[in-house]
């Protein structure tokens, strides 16, 4: 046979295998590939390498480029139009009207989310300690910052205790504390631009401290927040109290607010990554192979925890957390509640908190599913990309759009008329309970089954908020009243359509149930009655068809005349 390296010898070469059978193609072919460079195989390599990584990694960087030309994604507000939060406060956000690009070089949500961790290079921030004891014994590290350094140097002045320099609580997400990166980037923004004062509260075991009680904090625990803030309140009387809580301390932000509702002395709050619920983000951790590294970290984390501060003799006879419980502790339940100016934000890509539990219809109505009233005091933004809690911008990567947007909204809030003041005395007493249902979304349907044994609600996220009607009260973040008497303000006359609504609600609790699911799919889906019409028409459609087709058919045959009888 002729070398194959030349055109003649390789048709030659090409004809005796075909006619020497199968044997000879493939002898043929893998001659053929020999003679590939060793450099392409290489080349080819790194190429598939790169798109299984690309797409494990959920990169949107082509994405960008191409549908965006790289200027980012809008923010989508979801919110009720009547809002007077929104209109007077978040309208004159930019930050919130604008659009979000994610660092170039981070456009995904994983590497933005480890790289907020391992390197995200967080300014130098220096504490003041104080050690809070709670009613029940336990230790709780409050740390206010003294000084920061990066991007221009910042020292606070000791604190007043007549003082009206707004402070700001933080409340870091789950096995996180003071000397968190991201907690770093928010304190230090914080300070250097409206020079506020900021104290962290650390969970009970973290910063150090040792777990004094035989009470942890998990998800739903309000308790020390609450005691917190009733502390600075009575410390600091004079200074507006703010509260940023972040991943699980926005759900334990979210719940407190909820709980007590307008008996809290908080004048504004901003939940960043909340998971929302609990349940559906138990399910939402371990679906994916990328997820579950999320979730061994976290476990790994709980684990150090538990063995630090957690008896071996109680460790033992812990048991897994139930369903009853994450329902209870889930913030969804309760936002519905808020009296307090909360801007909520989400990013649609988080890898650990899913957004198939954000509650797009409970922060647009306070009871979705029975008394629709507006809810004029939470606004939701969400981010097409931003990752867990990270939100780099820039091409050096170097800052976070959350803080700055929560800085936009709490320094936008300071200056309007409409911080929320509490309506009774300074100190509080303990919430007999929340004011919601303990439920679940998963149990407000309806619902549909979603990839592995996934359960999540069918909630629409192109929705667009809806129309305002007569029935809408906007008195919940009304300017209070000037008096000066020391007394509340006295309560705006409501129109009769208002009043008839609520007196029907107290005395109208007892409702047919197709009323019921009838309100329920219109509230739900937002479209007007004709197209359930069409709906039930194309379902029923079959029966309906065969039957008329039936009497057609019969009616024919007794009006035709009867065939002529062949003979």
């Amino acid at each position: 046979m002729e070398s194959l390296s030349s055109p003649e010898g390789m048709g030659m070469g090409i004809c005796y295998g075909n006619g020497s059978g199968s044997g000879g193609a493939y002898s043929l072919l893998l001659t053929a590939l020999s003679l590939i460079p060793a450099s392409h195989y290489l080349y080819a390599l790194c190429i598939v390498v790169a798109v299984f990584v690309y797409a494990f990694l959920e990169f949107h960087f082509i994405e960008d480029v191409l549908f965006t030309g790289l200027r980012g994604c809008s923010v989508r507000l979801t919110y009720n139009p009547l809002s007077k939060l929104y209109q007077d406060v978040v309208s004159n956000c930019s930050l919130l009207h604008g659009r979000y690009l994610a660092t170039p070089w981070l456009s995904s949500p994983h590497v933005q989310t480890a790289f907020l961790n391992y390197f995200g290079k967080p300014p130098m921030v220096s504490y003041t300690r104080e050690i809070f004891a709670a009613s029940d014994g336990g230790n709780i590290a409050l740390d206010w910052l003294a000084s920061s350094y990066g991007h221009g140097n910042t020292v606070n002045d000791p604190i007043s205790k007549e003082g009206s320099t707004p402070i700001v609580v933080v409340i870091p997400g789950l096995m996180s504390e003071s000397s968190a990166a991201y907690i770093k980037h928010l304190v230090f923004h914080m300070a250097k631009k409206r020079r506020w004062n900021v104290v962290v509260s650390n969970h009970r075991g973290q910063g150090g401290i040792s777990v004094t009680t035989d009470c942890f904090y998990n998800a739903g625990w309000t308790e020390d927040v609450r005691a917190v803030v009733n502390h600075l309140s009575r410390e600091y009387p004079m200074a507006p109290l703010y509260i940023v809580g972040t991943s699980v301390g926005a759900n334990i932000l979210v719940k407190y607010l909820g709980e007590d509702g307008e008996n809290v002395p908080v004048a504004g709050a901003v939940a960043v990554c909340s998971p929302w619920d609990l349940l559906i983000g138990d399910r939402f951790i371990g679906r994916k192979l990328v997820q579950k590294f999320y979730d061994r970290a976290i476990a790994s984390g709980l684990q150090r925890y538990a063995f630090l501060h957690v008896p071996f003799e109680i460790l033992i006879t812990m048991q897994p957390a139930e369903l009853d419980n994450l329902r209870r502790c889930s913030s969804a339940n309760y936002i519905g509640n808020v009296s307090v100016p909360l801007l909520c934000i989400s990013a649609l890509d988080d890898p650990v908190c899913s957004r198939e539990a954000i509650p797009w219809d409970e922060c647009r109505w306070n009871c979705p599913f029975s008394n629709k009233k507006l809810n004029s005091n939470v606004v939701l933004a969400t981010t097409k990309h931003g990752g867990h809690l990270a939100f780099f911008e820039g091409l050096a990567g170097s800052s976070l759009w959350w803080v700055r947007a929560s800085d936009e909204f709490l320094d936008n809030l300071e200056t309007s008329r409409y911080l929320h003041l509490q309506k009774k005395a300074v100190e509080v007493q303990k919430s007999p309970g929340p004011h919601t249902a303990f439920e679940s979304l998963i149990d407000q349907g309806p619902y549909v089954n979603v990839s592995a044994g996934m359960v999540a609600p069918m909630v629409s996220e192109s929705d667009q908020p809806c129309d305002g009607s007569a029935e809408i009260s906007t008195d919940s973040l009304d300017p209070p009243s000037e008096s000066g008497n020391g007394t509340d303000a006295p309560k705006e006359r409501k129109p009769a359509a208002i009043l008839r609504s609520e007196q029907g609600s107290e005395a109208g609790h007892v409702v047919s149930p197709f009323r019921r699911c009838l309100d329920l799919i219109l509230g739900q889906s937002r479209r007007p009655i004709w197209l359930l019409a069409h709906v039930a028409l194309l379902v029923t459609w079959p029966m309906v068809g065969s039957a008329l087709r039936v009497l057609l058919a019969r009616k024919l045959r007794k009006d035709l005349p009867a065939p002529p009888i062949k003979r």
